[in-house]
């Protein structure tokens, strides 16, 4: 497991070191190009592009650092603390399509980028009240044989054990967070509105959740890959564990439960 996260790590920081290289490329070609054109209105103005361009190069090049810093010792660039969002807005869309050049599939780019993202979040973010953190889930964590609506009401669920949501609600009354399963982006977006929460811990695909974290963004969102044994967007399972240790972290340590080092489950398919 370490050395999937490790590769995932290396894949990171090889695709954003890359995408610093060609930006600052890109605006030093911005600067020459027009410096001979500009040179006709006097010194003054190719000085004066060429340093607008080379603050540009600066600010990229900080934001490369600090990010690289976070990312590979885990400690704050000074000045760099919006790293994640630099990855989030910037890097990330140049680092997709640079990948796509080099062959790369958009899963490994959005997993690398996740990875990453956590541990930003994990280095950055405090910790909240309970009611301050939102578990979102997808509704393929369903299983498909039930007949339960869930996506209005959670509290419909009977807590058979056939998937992962009957652990999900017991991890939500356990540590009193709030817990919605979405059946899109649109709904997702609408019960983040709704709830304003302060932390999420969201569990989908690569996908998913690389559009939720920028579409959220400054709001932090920690990660959690689901599991699809049948593929995707079908019986979707996720490892308890994950998420409960993610709760633990993020809660303030006086607000969580006395038996908070026992596990509610380590193996959500209880049902089976």
């Amino acid at each position: 497991m370490s050395v999937a996260k490790d590769n995932k790590k290396r894949l990171f920081i090889g695709l954003i070191t890359g995408t610093c290289v060609l930006l600052c490329a890109f605006l030093g070609l911005l600067w020459y190009v027009p410096y001979a054109g500009l040179d006709s209105f006097g010194a003054w103005a190719t000085w004066s592009w060429g340093l607008f361009i080379f603050a540009l190069i600066v600010l990229v090049g900080w934001g490369y650092v600090g990010l690289l810093t976070n990312v590979v010792l885990q400690r704050t660039f000074p000045f760099s603390q919006k790293a994640r969002g630099l990855s989030v807005k910037l890097f990330l869309p140049l680092m997709t399509i640079l990948g796509r050049v080099f062959g790369l599939s958009k899963r490994k780019i959005r997993g690398s980028f996740i990875k990453v993202n956590n541990e930003l979040v994990l280095s950055e973010v405090g910790r909240f009240d309970p009611a301050k953190i939102m578990i979102l889930t997808p509704h393929c964590l369903q299983a498909s044989r039930c007949d339960m609506r869930l996506t209005y009401d959670i509290n419909n669920c009977k807590r058979c054990g056939l998937c992962s949501i009957k652990g999900l609600l017991e991890l939500r009354d356990k540590y009193g967070v709030h817990f919605y399963v979405a059946t899109g982006g649109t709904i997702a977006r609408r019960l983040v509105v709704q709830n304003r929460p302060r932390m999420i811990i969201a569990i989908a695909c690569e996908r998913d959740l690389a559009s939720g974290i920028q579409d959220t963004y400054p709001l932090p969102v920690y990660g959690v890959l689901n599991e699809r044994p049948n593929g995707p967007c079908l019986d979707t399972q996720v490892a308890l564990i994950d998420v409960e240790n993610a709760l633990r972290r993020f809660i303030k340590e006086d607000k969580l439960p006395e038996d908070a080092d026992n596990n509610v489950a380590l193996t959500p398919l209880t049902g089976l």
